[in-house]
């Protein structure tokens, strides 16, 4: 439960309507809440009663949140509803847009873009001192727009754990017009071909044995391709779960798209421990298949055994799916709690296992970000490229790592920081 101000709750007859409105103002912030389980939850704060703040939290919380990733936003929604006497305040000066540009004085944490939509439903955010005559007059555009981003373009470079509720609903949409295409493996198999450059001797010799061994037509061959697999590892920690959310979206969309070259996708969550989700993401409907991946991989927001679990994976898993060439994509923010050298051994027989290796750090998107913690130190000498993966723009890149064998991405800069 966060550290806030001692709660100052109503009066006890307007308790129950209070309850009301916050079931309301959860419900607006995404999480499925009905007419029963708010009469359950009114039950339950008169049957169990309550002598300090910390009770009625989590009697609260046991009635309305059910998934492990609801709890960031119930969490604020409380704070900001019951706690802050101050509220509207904060919300309101948290939506309005800050005076040099796109980006605020204070980014809002996980969850508060959403819970302040909820709870400002309806309410007019007007600056304060703007009074109702100004409202009603046309304003006179003065500035000049013309070098300024569009909505779409600010959204593509938008922090995914920075969005708003309709932010988020506008990137999925995005997310699933992206295309990750991939170029054929050279291959020594060949395929019939009037066109090609190579004589089919076997079959040049069966057809003229059918012919009572006269030859009359030399028959040709080209290359066949070989499409490689598509193998992610995505990392569902606590500090990773927003940005997952959003990258297994756009796996979905890469799944489930036919013309990218792709022979299989195989997707694998891990937090403190592996999960296939691979079946579920076949799911046309993405709504219904992150559903089950979120009930298959019950480790949402846990941990994180790094080490563990590519060992699991390489020791179960990596015959399976890897073929010849594949191409592995590891989503993760390197920050691991076991022994970095059975993390770097690990990644390092994967790195051997794979075609090629790409590393999708959400920490990238600082600017001053330096490899210093033990796992990322570990892991990044067994990669070949290594990129940020934080907003639309990061994603839209990753074609760009995966066709150009010579993309190293950051991978060289921050090398260059471990031996410097």
């Amino acid at each position: 439960m966060p550290e806030n101000a001692p709660l100052d709750l109503p009066e006890k007859p307007r308790l129950a309507r209070n309850i009301v409105h916050f079931a309301r103002a959860l419900r607006k912030a995404g999480l499925p809440i009905g007419p029963g389980r708010v009469i359950g939850a009114i039950r339950a704060v008169a049957a169990a009663g309550f002598t300090e703040r910390r009770d009625f939290y989590w009697t609260l919380h046991a009635c309305f949140v059910n998934r492990p990733e609801q709890r960031t936003v119930f969490a604020q929604v409380f704070r900001l509803y019951w706690r802050d006497p101050r509220f509207l305040e904060h919300m309101m000066a948290m939506l309005l847009p800050a005076v040099r540009g796109v980006q605020e004085d204070r980014p809002a944490q996980p969850g508060e873009k959403r819970a302040a939509e909820a709870l400002l439903d309806g309410v007019r955010r007007d600056p304060p001192g703007i009074a109702a005559q100004e409202r009603d007059e046309d304003p006179r555009i003065e500035i000049d727009a013309s070098l300024t981003m569009s909505s779409e373009e600010r959204l593509r470079r938008l922090d995914f754990e920075q969005m708003s509720t309709e932010e988020m609903a506008q990137a999925r949409r995005m997310l699933a017009r992206i295309s990750l295409p991939v170029r054929p493996i050279p291959s020594r198999r060949g395929q019939p071909s009037s066109t090609g450059r190579r004589y089919d001797r076997p079959r040049s010799l069966r057809a003229s044995m059918r012919q009572g061994g006269e030859l009359h037509d030399l028959y040709r061959k080209t290359p066949r391709p070989r499409w490689p697999n598509l193998v992610v590892l995505c990392d569902i920690s606590g500090s990773m779960s927003q940005y997952s959310r959003m990258i297994l979206h756009f796996l979905h969309a890469v799944s489930n798209t036919r013309g990218q070259g792709w022979a299989r996708v195989h997707a694998f969550t891990f937090g403190t421990r592996l999960t296939n989700i691979t079946r579920h993401l076949a799911t046309r409907d993405v709504d219904a298949a992150l559903a089950a991946a979120g009930a298959e991989a019950q480790d949402w927001e846990g941990g994180t055994r790094i080490g563990a679990c590519l060992h699991e994976f390489n020791r179960d898993w990596s015959r399976r799916v890897m073929g010849q060439g594949a191409v592995v994509l590891l989503i993760s923010d390197g920050l691991e709690r076991d022994d970095p050298d059975a993390l770097a051994g690990e990644i390092e027989r994967l790195h051997l296992s794979a075609r090629r290796l790409i590393w999708l750090n959400p920490l990238l998107r600082w600017d001053g970000f330096a490899p210093r913690a033990r796992g990322i130190r570990a892991m990044l000498p067994h990669v070949d490229s290594m990129r940020a993966g934080h907003s639309i723009a990061s994603l839209e890149d990753l074609a760009q790592a995966i066709s150009r064998p010579e993309d190293f991405g950051e991978r060289a800069r921050l090398a260059a920081m471990l031996t410097g």
